[in-house]
């Protein structure tokens, strides 16, 4: 057995994250990327204090992604000049966290985070989310 190079072992960088929401992504069916049409995967190692304040949020911990953004569904014929594309935040450090007390890979934790933020947006239900959880594995 190959000796464990503790000195070596590090946390994900943003880099990697972002690698990860994308590949995230880039795994879910396409009927459910196209409620967003595009979309950036933005991440940050923490919230902002106006996303915390506006979600009544205490502790940067408890949040671990976020939607910004208008869906298809809910834009208009009319595109405004100036609009902010589709996006959704994951937060490192809070993901993190969330990682070292459970027992998910870091990539399932980065999609379903992912799903769950775009889902919760187009008001899908807990079971709609699940089913395509399951498609995107």
């Amino acid at each position: 057995m190959a000796k464990l190079d503790l000195d070596a072992l590090k946390a994900p960088s943003l880099d990697d994250f972002q690698a990860l929401g994308q590949a995230a992504l880039e795994s879910l069916p396409d009927e459910f990327r196209q409620l967003t049409g595009e979309i950036e995967i933005r991440v940050d190692d923490f919230p902002d204090d106006e996303a915390l304040d506006a979600l009544g949020i205490e502790s940067e911990f408890d949040l671990l992604g976020l939607f910004q953004g208008v869906g298809l569904a809910h834009a208009s014929a009319v595109e405004y000049t100036g609009m902010m594309p589709n996006r959704v935040w994951l937060y490192r450090r809070p993901i993190l966290d969330y990682w070292a007390e459970h027992d998910e890979t870091l990539g399932a934790i980065v999609s379903h985070v992912l799903i769950h933020e775009i889902g919760h947006h187009f008001g899908l239900s807990d079971a709609d989310m699940e089913a395509i959880e399951a498609a995107a594995d």
